[in-house]
């Protein structure tokens, strides 16, 4: 359970685990606002009828409110070294790569990959089925891109123009464009 106050009422939210006394005590030790819950788990039936109970007892306004989604912030893996060939990062946040990666080398991330230098090697951003992911690069190189379960092949021909570069889906293709200034 937890109950905090906000700018216009008081928002309990109820996970699961909490007995019929305990929302009791908490509703009669609180201040005097309206009340929006939010149930995040298996309530019983008897927490609810306390809960409805003693709102009523008190006489204070209850609305319900569907569950937030809550965001989970995945970590970022800051590599502070170039990537050599046969070297491999893996990671289910974004990795930033401050340096190189070499052919031969691999970056795999659930979220993005940035590579602050030249990406030669192999890099497969939101490896989890992220499609919203991208792959940033100051160079962009690789012989191969790959972001959710898109994959990109590099053309023959080296690039007209070096210049940072940004990868990413767009409807239902990897597009490379450039980005920055």
């Amino acid at each position: 359970m937890r109950l905090r106050a906000t700018l216009g009422a008081l928002a309990l939210r109820l996970d699961g685990d909490e007995t019929a006394k305990q929302i009791e005590t908490a509703l009669q030790e609180s201040p005097d606002m309206p009340l929006e819950v939010e149930i995040n788990g298996q309530v019983s039936g008897e927490v609810v009828s306390s809960l409805l109970q003693t709102a009523q007892n008190l006489g204070r306004r209850l609305v319900f409110r569907p569950p937030r989604k809550e965001k989970v912030v995945l970590y970022t893996e800051v590599v502070a070294h170039n990537l050599r060939s046969g070297q491999r990062v893996q990671s289910a946040g974004t990795v930033v790569v401050l340096g190189d990666v070499n052919p031969g080398a691999e970056v795999i991330a659930g979220g993005d990959v940035i590579v602050v230098g030249k990406l030669r090697g192999l890099a497969h951003a939101g490896a989890e089925g992220n499609e919203k992911a991208a792959i940033w690069a100051l160079q962009l190189a690789a012989k191969q891109l790959r972001i959710a379960s898109h994959v990109a092949i590099a053309p023959e021909e080296p690039p007209s123009s070096i210049s940072p570069e940004r990868a990413r889906v767009k409807d239902g293709q990897i597009i490379i464009e450039p980005w920055g200034r």
